[in-house]
């Protein structure tokens, strides 16, 4: 495995912050690498998010703000970052 995440993730504070419509009820919880399991806030499909006015459509899990510090307030995994063509250095 290669550590990348498999869901894209974004904190309750951030989602309230940037305005974000309420999120579906998740049918799955969370399983963190040390086995804890965190039940989610909920999912936000299909939603539009732009980068360098590149459009990429994916689907948001909200966490709980306690679950990750503050730096980390969102996280993409790896399909984005293939849809969006980054140059990896």
């Amino acid at each position: 495995m290669d550590g990348s995440p498999k869901i894209n993730i974004i904190t309750k504070q951030l989602k309230l912050r940037l305005g974000l419509p309420k999120p579906k009820l998740a049918p799955y919880n969370l399983i963190m690498v040390d086995q804890t399991t965190i039940k989610l806030v909920g999912l936000i499909k299909d939603m539009k998010i732009y980068v360098h006015d590149i459009l990429c459509i994916i689907t948001l899990t909200i966490i709980q703000n306690s679950v990750v510090d503050s730096s980390n307030s969102m996280l993409l995994r790896k399909p984005w970052l293939r849809n969006v063509k980054v140059a990896h250095g």
